[in-house]
C-alpha cells in the first residue's frame, strides 16, 4: 500500500470511529482531500485508493491540475474567493465552501455555465472572531443565507468554520456546535440547509461529535505541505 493509500485508509478509519462514538453512521460524513500545493501525481495516488473530492485553494494551481486530472474528479474550492477568481471558479468546480460576500456569491451564479448543475455553496462563519480569518460574523449568517437564496447559479447548502487551532478538546467542540446550533437556528427559519463543512486533520474527531457532514483533511492523507505557491 502506498504512503498516500495508507494515510488515506487511518483517516476513514479515524472517521468511522468518530462517527461510532458520537452514534453516527460514517456514510454521513464525506472525506474531502484537501490537496492545495500537492502534485497532481498525489491527486492520482489518492484517486487509486478511492478518493473522489478533492479541496483546492490556490486558483493558477487548481487550474493545472484540472486541466491534468479532468472534470471527472469532483472539485472543492476551499479558500477565500477575490472576485475576479468567481468566473473559473464558477465554471471549473464543483462546489465553493468559503463564501463571506454577497458580491461574490452573485459572482458565482451569474458566472455558472447554462446547462451545469447549480454550484453548491457553504457560508463561512468566523466562529471564533479572528481578524485574520475570514467568513461571516453568526449574527449576519441568516441575511446573508436568505439573499443566497433568490440566485439560480448557486445553491447554499450549508456552512463552513475554521476555528483557531487548539488542542483543547472542549473548545473544539464548542466552536463546533456553535456552528451546528446556528444551522439549526437557520432551518427553523426556513433556510434549507444540509451541510456542515467543519474539521480537518487534527480537529475532525471534534467535528464529527457535533454533526460534521464535510471534514477537510490535507496533512493526514498527503504529509507535511510544501511551501505556498502563491
Amino acid at each position: 500500500m502506498t504512503t498516500i493509500a495508507a494515510r488515506l485508509q487511518a483517516v476513514r478509519s479515524r472517521i468511522a470511529a468518530a462517527a461510532g462514538t458520537a452514534g453516527r453512521s460514517p456514510e454521513d460524513i464525506r472525506l474531502i482531500a484537501v490537496s492545495k500545493t500537492f502534485a497532481a501525481a498525489a491527486i492520482q495516488e489518492a484517486r487509486a485508493a478511492g478518493q473522489v473530492a478533492f479541496g483546492e485553494s490556490y486558483l493558477q494551481e487548481a487550474l493545472g491540475k484540472i486541466a491534468v486530472l479532468g472534470p471527472e474528479l469532483e472539485w472543492h474550492y476551499v479558500g477565500p474567493i477575490q472576485s475576479n477568481k468567481t468566473r473559473q471558479i464558477a465554471e471549473l468546480f464543483h462546489w465553493a465552501h468559503g463564501i463571506d460576500r454577497l458580491k461574490i456569491a452573485e459572482r458565482l451564479s451569474s458566472s455558472r455555465p447554462a446547462g451545469r448543475l447549480p454550484l453548491q455553496i457553504c457560508i463561512q462563519v468566523n466562529v471564533s472572531g479572528e481578524s485574520s480569518k475570514s467568513g461571516v460574523r453568526p449574527d449576519e449568517v441568516f441575511a446573508l443565507a436568505q439573499a443566497i437564496s433568490f440566485l439560480k447559479g448557486v445553491r447554499l447548502r450549508g456552512l463552513m468554520a475554521i476555528p483557531e487551532p487548539t488542542q483543547d478538546i472542549g473548545l473544539q467542540r464548542a466552536r463546533f456546535r456553535q456552528i451546528r446550533e446556528l444551522k439549526n437556528e437557520m432551518v427553523s427559519r426556513g433556510i434549507a440547509l444540509d451541510t456542515l463543512s467543519m474539521g480537518m486533520s487534527d480537529d475532525l474527531e471534534a467535528a464529527i461529535a457535533e454533526g460534521a457532514t464535510l471534514v477537510r483533511v490535507g496533512r493526514a492523507i498527503f504529509g507535511e505541505r510544501p511551501s505556498n505557491p502563491g
